[in-house]
This record gives C-alpha cells, sequence and structure tokens, in this order.
C-alpha cells in the first residue's frame, strides 16, 4: 500500500518527529530576546585547544558567567561563615519547636542577612530526600522545596524589596494574601529585603498581621539601618545582629575559594583582600573576583601581593607613611616635596590630611595593643616601629595639631598651601617638649633654683654671685609685692603676713622667716597656699626661731619709719616754737583724721 500523501503530495510519515523544544533550546531562545543573539561557536577542535591551555575553570558554554559573590552565596548553615551565635539559637529553636513568627536580621552589607533569610525559608521548608522530614537546621538541599528556594522560583516563598515597593498598597497585598495557606510547601514564608525603606503608612498597615499572623506564614526582614525601624516593628519580631567577619576567617575563606576556583594567590594577597573588604564577604568576593581578572590580564594567572596592593591604590599607604615620616622627622624640604608629589597625582589636601589623622590613630592603637592590624608586612613594621618610638603625649599632641589643620585646609582659600603650612607647623611642634615634662621642669626649678644656677654658671660667676647676695632693701620690696599679691587673693593670708611675719631668708621658691613675738599659731601652710597661689607656682616654707638677721615685719617697718619721720619733724626749729608757745599741743596727720572727728578751726583767732 502506498504512502499517504498530504494535500501538497507530500508523504506523511506514520510516527511524527518530536518538535518538542528541550530546556537548554528554550534558555538560549530567552537569551537571544534578552540580549541579541550569541556569537557563533567555534569549531569543536579549537574548543579543545582553548580548553587545554586554559588554566582557569570557565563557565559552561551557553552560560553567562556569575560572579563569585553569588555563585558561592552559602547554601547550607555551615556555610554561613562568622555567625555561629546565631545559626546556634535558630538550630536550638528548630529542635524544640519554639519558632517565632517573624525574624530580623540587622548587619552591615555583605555580612549573608539575605542568604541566612533563605537558609531560614530552606530550613522550615525541607521535607529531606525521602520526602518525611521536618524543619531542621541542616537542610537536605535535595528536595524539592529546598531546589526551589535556591533557584528562587518556590510559588510559597515570596522576596520581596521593600526599596521598591514601599507603599500601604504593597503591603495589602501582603496581608490579603496571608490568609490562604500555602500551596505546596509547610510554611509560606515572607522575605522582605530593605524593610527600612518601607513608608510609615505601610509599617502601620503591617502591625496588626505582624503581631497574630496565621500559624502557617513566617516573616523574615533584612535590613543595614535598624535605627529606622519603628519600635512597634522591633518589637515584634526576633532580632539577628549580624557581625562583621573577622579578617582572618574572611582570608581563609577566600583560600577555599581560590582553591574551587582553580586559582594560585598568596596569602599575604588574601589577607589584603580580607582587610580591605572591611568584614563583608560580597566586597571581598567582588574584590577577590576582580584581582583574579588582573592577575589574567598580567599573564601570570597567580593572585600576588604586589598585584593587588597596585590593585587597590596601596601604593598611596606608602606615599602616606613617608609623610609621616617626614613630619615627625623635623625635615621639612621632605614634607614640601611628599606633600607636592602627592598632589601631582591627584590627592587632594584634605584627603593628604585624613591619611595623616589615621596614621596617627593606627600608631596609637599599635602602641596600646602591642601589635599593628595593618595590611602589609611593611605597614605593619612602620607602625609598630613608630608606636616603640613615639611617647603618647606626643600621639595625642599630634592627633590635635593635624585635626585643627585639617579643619583650616577645609575652609581655606587655597587648601594645598594651607596644608602645607599645617604639616609644617605639626614639624616644629613635634620638636617642643612634652607639656608634662616642661611643667616637671618648672617645678624642680622652682623647688632647687640655686642648685640649678649653679650647675649652669661657670665656677667664677657663682663665687660673684656668693659674694654679692641681693641687698635688704631688694628683697624688703620683694616680699613687699608677694604680700600685696597675696592680700589679692586672701586678704586674711596677707594682713597676717604683713602683721607678723619677719622674713630671714627670701630666694624664688623659698621662704625662711620668723614670727614676731606675741603672735600665736603657727602660719607655714596658710603662707605657702597663699603664696603659691598668688605665684602659680611651688613654694617651700619654713619657720625659724631664730630673730637674727630677720628683717621686721612690713608693718613694724612701717611703723619705725613713721616714727623716725615724726622725730625728724619734732625737730624742725618752727614745729619746736610752736610746742613751746603751745605747751599743751599734740601733733595730728591730718590725712589721719576722719571727716566726723574733724574740728573747725576758731574764726576768732
Amino acid at each position: 500500500m502506498a504512502d499517504s500523501t498530504d494535500m501538497f503530495g507530500d508523504p506523511i510519515d506514520d510516527e511524527p518527529e518530536d518538535d518538542t523544544p528541550s530546556a537548554a533550546e528554550l534558555e538560549a531562545a530567552g537569551q537571544a530576546s534578552m540580549f541579541g543573539d550569541p556569537a557563533p561557536a567555534p569549531a569543536a577542535d579549537v574548543v579543545r585547544e582553548e580548553r587545554a591551555a586554559a588554566p582557569v575553570a570557565a563557565a559552561p558554554a551557553g552560560q553567562p558567567y556569575r560572579v563569585l559573590a553569588r555563585k558561592y552565596r552559602p547554601q547550607t548553615f555551615a556555610e554561613l561563615i562568622g555567625q555561629d551565635a546565631m545559626v546556634q539559637t535558630l538550630g536550638n529553636a528548630i529542635r524544640r519547636g519554639r519558632l517565632a513568627h517573624a525574624f530580623l536580621m540587622t548587619g552591615v552589607r555583605g555580612v549573608g542577612k539575605t542568604s541566612t533569610a533563605r537558609l531560614i525559608a530552606k530550613a522550615l521548608n525541607c521535607i529531606g530526600p525521602d520526602g518525611e522530614g521536618g524543619p531542621t537546621i541542616d537542610p537536605c538541599g535535595v528536595c524539592e522545596p529546598c531546589v526551589a528556594i535556591a533557584e528562587g522560583r518556590h510559588i510559597d516563598v515570596i522576596e520581596m524589596d521593600a526599596a521598591s515597593h514601599t507603599g500601604v498598597d504593597d503591603v495589602r497585598e501582603i496581608i490579603e494574601a496571608v490568609r490562604y495557606a500555602a500551596v505546596s510547601a509547610r510554611y509560606k514564608i515572607y522575605i522582605i529585603d530593605e524593610v527600612h525603606m518601607l513608608s510609615r503608612n505601610a509599617f502601620n498597615a503591617l502591625l496588626k498581621t505582624l503581631e497574630e499572623p496565621p500559624g502557617h506564614v513566617k516573616f523574615l526582614f533584612a535590613t543595614t539601618e535598624v535605627d529606622k525601624l519603628p519600635v512597634t516593628v522591633l518589637s515584634r519580631c526576633q532580632r539577628f545582629d549580624l557581625r562583621r567577619i573577622q579578617t582572618p576567617v574572611l582570608a581563609a575563606h577566600f583560600g577555599k575559594v581560590c582553591e574551587a576556583e582553580s586559582v594560585a594567590a598568596e596569602d599575604e594577597a588574601l589577607a589584603m583582600i580580607a582587610a580591605a573588604a572591611e568584614g563583608s564577604v560580597r566586597d571581598g568576593l567582588s574584590i577577590l573576583d576582580q584581582a583574579i581578572s588582573h592577575a589574567d590580564m598580567a599573564g601570570g594567572g597567580d593572585v600576588t601581593a604586589e598585584q593587588v596592593r597596585e590593585m587597590l591604590g596601596l601604593a598611596d599607604k606608602t606615599m602616606q607613611r613617608r609623610l609621616f615620616a617626614a613630619v615627625i622627622g623635623g625635615k621639612g624640604d621632605a614634607v614640601l616635596e611628599e606633600v607636592a608629589a602627592q598632589y601631582a597625582l591627584g590627592i587632594e589636601p584634605t584627603a593628604m590630611m585624613r591619611a595623616q589623622l589615621d596614621l596617627v590613630h593606627k600608631v596609637t592603637v599599635t602602641q596600646i595593643a602591642g601589635k599593628a592590624d595593618a595590611r602589609s608586612s611593611e605597614e605593619r613594621d612602620a607602625l609598630e616601629g613608630w608606636a616603640k618610638r613615639l611617647g603618647a603625649g606626643a600621639l595625642h599632641r599630634l592627633w590635635q595639631l593635624l585635626l585643627k589643620g585639617y579643619d583650616e585646609v577645609r575652609g581655606a582659600p587655597d587648601p594645598l598651601v594651607a596644608a602645607q603650612m599645617a604639616l609644617l607647623r605639626v614639624m616644629h611642634a613635634a620638636d617642643l617638649p612634652d607639656p608634662g615634662g616642661l611643667i616637671k621642669q618648672l617645678e624642680a626649678f622652682a623647688a632647687n633654683p640655686p642648685a640649678m644656677q649653679a650647675a649652669a654658671a661657670p665656677a667664677g660667676a657663682s663665687a660673684t654671685m656668693a659674694a654679692a647676695p641681693p641687698s635688704v632693701e631688694a628683697v624688703s620690696a620683694e616680699w613687699a609685692r608677694l604680700v600685696e599679691a597675696v592680700e589679692q587673693l586672701s586678704p586674711l593670708i596677707g594682713s597676717a603676713m604683713r602683721l607678723s611675719v619677719r622674713v630671714v631668708s627670701l630666694t624664688p621658691g623659698r621662704l625662711v622667716y620668723a614670727l614676731a613675738p606675741g603672735i600665736p599659731g603657727d602660719p607655714t601652710m596658710d603662707m605657702r597656699r597663699g603664696l603659691e597661689g598668688a605665684t602659680g607656682g611651688q613654694w617651700q616654707v619654713e619657720r625659724t626661731a631664730e630673730q637674727g638677721g630677720a628683717m621686721p615685719a612690713l608693718e613694724e617697718a612701717r611703723a619705725a619709719s613713721a616714727a623716725r619721720e615724726e622725730a625728724a619733724l619734732r625737730e624742725n626749729p618752727l614745729v619746736r616754737a610752736a610746742f613751746a608757745a603751745f605747751p599743751g599741743a599734740e601733733m595730728i596727720d591730718e590725712a589721719t583724721i576722719s571727716p566726723q572727728s574733724q574740728k573747725s578751726w576758731s574764726k576768732r583767732a
């Protein structure tokens, strides 16, 4: 029997061909619709030769390259580094059946907040390889819920970016959807990333549902700015603060990634990348991705410390250390040269001052901790050397001077000139004695000035000074000046010194005195306190019982002087004649007569 033909006369096959496209063909069609047709595939021999020559594992043909931060996103809690406390808390809660209805993950960028939310979703919905399992802290990763959640296609795990869904309408959709049970999973889970971006009205609309959600619903929030969340939301969530990853832990993790990528990397290079990541796994993996590409461009394929230093711009750190060394070394020409060199490279004067402030801070921390936390061995050696060489007082003085200089540079009409002048001022101030040491020197000089003068002066000059002590008039004048200064601070102490103190010896910082007869008590402590307050220095005050050689007290000297003047006045011929004419007359100083007791002259004279 002849084969059947169609309407055009062509034979019809008995078994039609299966024209259903494969998954790879569908993905290729989707890629072509979005990004255009891919480049034609090379010949098979050429592909084999290229694969044999390439030392680094490449992405499979037809698939776009996935960056390391996405490729090595943790799929289990065991792969989540640096968050052991949170993992232990979640594990205990799952084993004891004490699961909260809302979790809040907060922390800096790249420490695993969203990854943790997805892991919690897998842990709550995992059914195990046999399909009979329950919630577990170690999801299997092979069951349908685990695979679907990992691929981001599970119908009951809804991820929402709060940065682009900030309004009440977006939250209303969640509120209406939580009433319905999960389609295929154990729990319906809502993962809201950057939840702090929701509006105030959206938060208020979510409060009731967040406080009493249905039993099949769990909320997982992630945010980098937890302080922007209302307290009413925080009180309804179980909060986990994800900490920064320590630099050694990051370096070890990057080493495992390099091993998986078949890339050789130096330990120092990985340490520098980990330090530059500042505790963020995502930042570190992005830098590592760039370092691997940089190494391939260099031709060697290995990630070396020198290449990473160049890529991260750590060579600028060397220039900053040279400038700091010139400043504390007192080399003005080197300071100006380094400033000019950095300015020529495009470094702003304010950035130079900030770098010097950062160096002073690092040296101070190194001095206290005993070791430097540096990215490279050169920086570590420099910081530890300065920490041993510079004192704590000098470092704090440098900080204050640089901070003042930074403010001046920031507001100056010519920042470059201001930076030069500020750094030169810091350089000259570094040679000045420490304020504490200067005070000690002044105290020692005030306590024992003759010994210091004898040590500083030649032998002949010492003999001359010893042979020519200060005159009595000079000592009396100096003592009167000191008493007046003390009276300004304490009239009571000053009056006692004026009335009863007889000076035996008076030198800078030292007083030896005798007390006038009939004066009770010992005013030594009061006098020392008054002299120190008036002069601002320390005084040594001694009392002696020997009256020989003691000058009269100031009041005694004044009374003796007034008596001498009165006696001289009485010897005047005119005064003697007046007394002879008026035998009962007395001589009165008109200046001492008060207006109330003053008598008017007789008008009958």
